[in-house]
C-alpha cells in the first residue's frame, strides 16, 4: 500500500490572500501601494517604499525574463521524491518585482539565462493553484 506524503503548502493570511485569490482566477499578481504607485512581491503590511498600508493586489502581464534556475536532483521534502529532477528558477516580472517559482514544458537549456517567461498556472486543488514559469514562444 502506498502512502503519499502531503506536499507543504503556502501558509494563506490577510496579508498574501489576494496573491493565492487571484492565482486561483488564473491571474498572477503583485502588491501595489495605493500612496506612491510601488509595485513588489512578496506581499507586505506596509508598502516597502513609503510605509502605507494602503496595499492592493494587482494583476500583472505574467511575462517576465529567466533571471536564474537550478536543477534539483534531492528531495529536501520527502513529497518532491517522486518529480526529481525538478526545476526551479528566478524571474523578473516585466513590472519590476522578482518572483521564485518552477519552470514547466521541458529543460530550458545552458543558454536560457536572459529568455522570456510566461506565467502557467497549476491547479493543486479547488483552494489552491501555483504559478510557474514556461520559456515563451
Amino acid at each position: 500500500m502506498s502512502t503519499t506524503i502531503a506536499k507543504p503548502r503556502p501558509k494563506i493570511d490577510n496579508v498574501n490572500r489576494g496573491f493565492w485569490e487571484n492565482a486561483r482566477g488564473q491571474r498572477l499578481s503583485v502588491q501595489r501601494c495605493e500612496s506612491c504607485s510601488d509595485v513588489h512581491y512578496p506581499g507586505s503590511p506596509v508598502c516597502p517604499k513609503c510605509l502605507s498600508e494602503n496595499q492592493t493586489w494587482t494583476p500583472v502581464s505574467g511575462k517576465g525574463t529567466l533571471l536564474s534556475w537550478v536543477r534539483f536532483h534531492r528531495a529536501y521534502w520527502d513529497s518532491f521524491r517522486d518529480e526529481l529532477p525538478y526545476l526551479v528558477c528566478l524571474v523578473g516580472l516585466e513590472e519590476g518585482p522578482l518572483l521564485v517559482s518552477n519552470i514547466v514544458g521541458g529543460d530550458p537549456g545552458e543558454n536560457a539565462i536572459g529568455s522570456k517567461v510566461e506565467v502557467v498556472f497549476e491547479k493543486v486543488d479547488d483552494e489552491l493553484t501555483l504559478p510557474k514559469f514556461r520559456i515563451a514562444q
